[in-house]
Parts: structure tokens; sequence; C-alpha cells
């Protein structure tokens, strides 16, 4: 007789959002196991059935992980800056907080946390005290007229929504775009996608978006394990999330 395969367990962060809660009812509808932890730096208190999917936030979710003997991926830091400039339309560095002061203005942000504000910094009295050998990514400034979060498997966007226009949140708008801003995003992640010179993660979330003056371009990778839904599908976002937990 075949094994009986187990539904998944999505486990979550202590903290109720609405994205948590979006994720938990796709989960729910799906007769996956839903296991909210009770505490922000320590595992469940009872044993989680597996195969096991998480959706956390916060420095402490690579800790909870570890702990249930997986790992949650970040996308590589050199991603962005060594994308071709086909796809990201602006100039883009790797570099260190103490280099990026020379750079200045420029948009600096963290490559993988939110350690401090990602933003526009005009000058080097205005960036966050950190260590001089922090790496942070150091980008031109650039106007972007749209921003749309896409979450993408095996090389296939599965659901996606316009969050930005202009820098300015969409959720009174419910996060829509117009049928034809969707046909042009599908035919830039086409593009993107068939280039087989782009490595891409199995499950993972790309911003991208439109550049003033530019045309389409690159935001960033984000890992999907963490990474905000806005106005997507949840059903569609919860099964690129099943992919986003590795084993040790």
């Amino acid at each position: 007789m075949d094994a009986v395969q187990q539904h998944p367990t999505l486990v979550l962060s202590p903290r109720y959002t609405p994205d948590s809660q979006a994720l938990w009812r796709a989960a729910i509808q799906r007769g996956w196991n839903v296991q909210r932890l009770t505490h922000w730096t320590e595992p469940p208190p009872v044993p989680i059935n597996a195969p096991v999917v998480l959706y956390l936030e916060g420095g402490f979710a690579h800790t909870i992980a570890e702990s249930l003997g997986l790992k949650l991926p970040e996308p590589p830091d050199r991603w962005l800056p060594q994308l071709s400039i086909e796809y990201r339309q602006r100039q883009i560095q790797l570099t260190t907080m103490e280099a990026a002061q020379a750079l200045l203005p420029a948009f600096v942000k963290p490559p993988n946390d939110k350690r401090f504000p990602a933003k526009v910094y005009l000058s080097p009295a205005e960036l966050p005290a950190e260590a001089a050998d922090l790496p942070v990514l150091v980008a031109e400034v650039v106007v972007w007229e749209k921003e749309f979060r896409c979450f993408v498997l095996d090389r296939q966007l599965r659901t996606a929504s316009l969050y930005a226009r202009y820098a300015a949140p969409q959720d009174d708008a419910d996060f829509a775009c117009t049928a034809e801003e969707y046909a042009e995003l599908e035919q830039f992640l086409q593009r993107l996608f068939a280039d087989e010179l782009i490595e891409l993660p199995q499950a993972v979330v790309i911003d991208v978006g439109v550049i003033a003056g530019r045309g389409w371009a690159v935001v960033e990778l984000n890992a999907a394990w963490g990474a905000g839904i806005y106005g997507c599908d949840p059903a569609q976002v919860l099964e690129v999330v099943r992919y986003a937990t590795e084993p040790l």
C-alpha cells in the first residue's frame, strides 16, 4: 500500500498580520496544517508534522529554521549588481558602508535585511551608524513610475500586484493595475526568464517596475519566505512559499 502523503505544515510568526492571516486561510482551504509560533526566538513547543513550510519575519527567522533542521536561502548579495544593464537600467554596485560615503547622493540599502532604511541618502552624515565594512548596495537615483511584486516558481510568474506608483503605496487602490500594464509586466518577465545567463532560485520574489525615461527594469530580488504579499493571490503565494524552505 502506498504511504499516505502528509499535508504540509505552514509555520507562522507570533505576530498576526494581514499577510500571515491571508496565507493561513489559503493553507486551511488546501487542507494544510497551520501552526503559529508563540515565541519570537524559540521553536514550537510541540512537534510539527513534516513537510514544514516557513513564512516568517525578522532576524529570528533563520534561528527558528535551524532549530527545525531547515534553512531559509537568501538571494545572493551580488545578484542585482551582476545583472545585465539591460534588465536593471541603472548603475548599482555592492560595496561597504565606508565606501558608500564617497558615492552619495545615492540609493543605499542592505542586500538582504532591513537593519537600516533603504532610501536615498544625500550626504555621509545621513547614513546610519553601522560597521564600516558592512556590505551595502549603492544604486543610481532614479524615478520609478510603478513597481510590481512578483512571486515566481520555476521561472514562471504565479501572481503579481502593483504595490507603488511614483513611490506612493497602492493599498488604497487595492494594488490594482490595468490589463495593458499587466501584459507589459508579463512580457518583461518572459524576456528575463528566457535569458539562460540569469540564475534564479526555484522559489523567489522579484520586484520589477518602470523607470521614468528608461523603461522596464528589475527593482530587486527577495526571499519568498518572508516577503509581503501586497495584492497578490494568497493561494499562489503559498505555492511559491512552499518551495522557499529547504533542508539543512
